[in-house]
């Protein structure tokens, strides 16, 4: 996929309407109120090299930071947003999803509210699991972050 392709991807999530009940979908996850599109993954890289893996993670870190190029524009420019903070958070309080979810999987995501949708925004890139593959994610939700 190219950043294109995950621009209309993520647009389109914007204005689709959320499904009843938790499960898959043909991006990712979908939840009430969430949906979480896996952009890019690094299929099978688990346990392998950590060489690899940390280059994989810069690929998709570029990517995460091209996206933020095209989305700033049209939804305002933003600090990175420390996920670290809200993983600290769920130890001491209910942090609501897909937040907590983001926060187990990645460090730093990029974050809007996308506006005139009522929803937000947030792409990131998760390798917090040092033994799982790493994936570039897009989170849509109407939920507010903490």
């Amino acid at each position: 996929m190219d950043i294109a392709q995950h621009i209309a991807l993520i647009d389109e999530l914007c204005f689709r309407p959320f499904p009843a009940e938790h499960g898959p979908s043909d991006e990712g996850t979908a939840a009430p109120g969430h949906f979480t599109a896996v952009l890019e993954s690094s299929h099978g890289l688990r346990g392998r090299d950590p060489v690899e893996r940390a280059v994989t993670v810069e690929q998709y870190e570029k990517v995460r930071d091209a996206l933020y190029e095209r989305f700033a524009p049209r939804w305002g420019e933003s600090a990175p947003w420390n996920l670290q903070t809200v993983l600290l958070r769920t130890e001491r309080e209910e942090i609501p999803e897909p937040w907590a979810a983001l926060s187990a999987r990645a460090r730093v995501a990029c974050l809007w509210e996308a506006e005139g949708t009522g929803r937000w925004v947030a792409v990131a890139v998760a390798d917090r699991d040092e033994t799982d593959e790493v994936q570039l994610l897009a989170v849509v939700t109407q939920e507010a972050p903490p």
